[in-house]
């Protein structure tokens, strides 16, 4: 295990960096590295501040939970376990402390700007090192900007982390609509399309001609729409959940059926990992993308709030069961509520919800990406796309490996591997 995963809480794992990430801010100048037009085209410093009286009705929340009985059996084939949530629910009234994140975030260089209507929240750090590749990083559900926190001393101050000046980035953490400090959309149709413009108009609005692109999850969904439309300025871009299912895989995963004849054992490593998906992990997409609204106790119960984003992929929730079982693993009790509490906070189960709702691509299908891409293949995936698959899906592939470890929030899970992955994969537009 790397030396940044292996630490045994977020803050630990900040700490390292978050001066050398200040003193960047101080030197660049932050007030130089943006548009300080007026108008809605206005770039806003933001700043978070819960209000106490919503930390203590969540606690009350929390220490009123009504459990149901213990599953009846001793795997997770009925969903999330009961001990496990108990023991969430434990840390999350009796040692969490909400503070914490929200002062390293206010430490952090945060803005607001209003495009196409909608305010969009993002995290914005240039490089103290010349040249620095531009970098827009989007990640998904249930994830937030907490996703990629770890990442941003490693990648804006890279030689403090192991890598070359050469490696730098200006990195830009923006959330999602309906997600996290962005505004809630009010009326239909942001969907991943919406979405990569307004990325687009982001980024020349923060004076960028010249970047890289980086998604997983939804991340990956609007990464990809952003090379569709080729905006001023993007050069390529990198994702760590590919869209790469041949027609013969989606039409027998859609039937029911058994695996195409002929595939590789890579093939058919990722072919069991997505029928093991499509039988027992859509449930919460299915409906989110069908009805959305309905998820009121979401919005009600933390815990409730908790189980359903635990629930997301069966390896992700494998290894936040071992953290609250006290195991040490790249995630710690503190990442894991820090993004439930976001969520708690900002009141977006809901709203964030309805992107599956809004959407009407097909996730896993080859979009013919016109730009250079790049492909990290972690193995606990919801599934690790095949190199051979890989190739046919992106026609520009200009990078493509295959990860021992790490799974679907890889940059949170796995940052030190996460960001050499970055490094190596640009590094080629990098010094174009």
């Amino acid at each position: 295990m790397s030396p940044l995963s292996s630490m045994s809480t977020r803050r630990e794992v900040l700490a390292a960096s978050a001066a050398g990430v200040i003193a960047m801010i101080t030197s660049a100048g932050v007030a130089g590295a943006i548009s300080t037009s007026g108008g809605s085209a206005a770039i806003r410093p933001f700043r978070i501040h819960v209000e106490d009286a919503d930390l203590v009705d969540l606690k009350q929340r929390l220490k009123a939970t009504r459990w149901p009985e213990r599953e009846t059996v001793n795997d997770t084939t009925q969903g999330v376990r009961l001990a496990t949530m108990q023991a969430l629910a434990h840390y999350w009234e009796t040692e969490y402390d909400w503070r914490k994140c929200e002062a390293y975030l206010n430490g952090l260089p945060q803005f607001v700007t209003e495009i196409d209507g909608l305010d969009i929240h993002f995290i914005h750090i240039r490089s103290k090192h010349a040249n620095a590749l531009p970098i827009i990083v989007t990640h998904g559900w249930p994830g937030s900007i907490i996703e990629q926190l770890k990442i941003i001393g490693p990648l804006t101050d890279p030689t403090a982390h192991g890598g070359s000046a050469t490696d730098a980035f200006d990195l830009v953490i923006p959330s999602l609509p309906g997600h996290g400090f962005s505004g809630k959309p009010t009326a239909a149709g942001w969907d991943p399309i919406r979405i990569a413009r307004a990325w687009g108009e982001l980024m020349t609005r923060l004076g960028y001609t010249r970047y890289v692109a980086q998604g997983g999850d939804w991340g990956n969904a609007v990464t990809e729409q952003m090379a569709l439309q080729t905006p001023p300025g993007l050069i390529g871009i990198h994702t760590n959940m590919p869209a790469t299912l041949p027609d013969e895989v989606s039409s027998a995963l859609a039937a029911g059926g058994p695996a195409p004849s002929g595939l590789s054992s890579d093939e058919r490593y990722a072919w069991d990992q997505l029928d093991f998906f499509w039988k027992h992990g859509l449930a919460y997409a299915q409906e989110m993308a069908n009805r959305p609204q309905t998820l009121y106790a979401l919005a009600d119960s933390p815990i409730g709030l908790a189980a359903w984003m635990l629930d997301h992929d069966a390896r992700s929730y494998d290894l936040i069961a071992r953290v609250f079982d006290g195991k040490s693993e790249g995630l710690s009790k503190e990442d894991v509520v820090d993004n439930i509490a976001l969520y708690w906070l900002t009141n977006t189960a809901v709203s964030s919800a309805r992107l599956y709702w809004e959407s009407k691509l097909a996730f896993f299908a080859p979009k013919g990406v016109p730009l250079p891409t790049a492909v990290s293949a972690f193995p606990d995936e919801i599934y690790t796309a095949p190199q051979s698959w890989t190739e046919k899906a992106y026609p520009k592939l200009i990078y493509y490996n295959r990860l021992p470890k790490g799974g679907h929030f890889a940059a949170w899970e796995q940052p030190q591997v996460f960001t050499n992955e970055l490094r190596t994969a640009f590094r080629s537009l990098h010094s174009a």
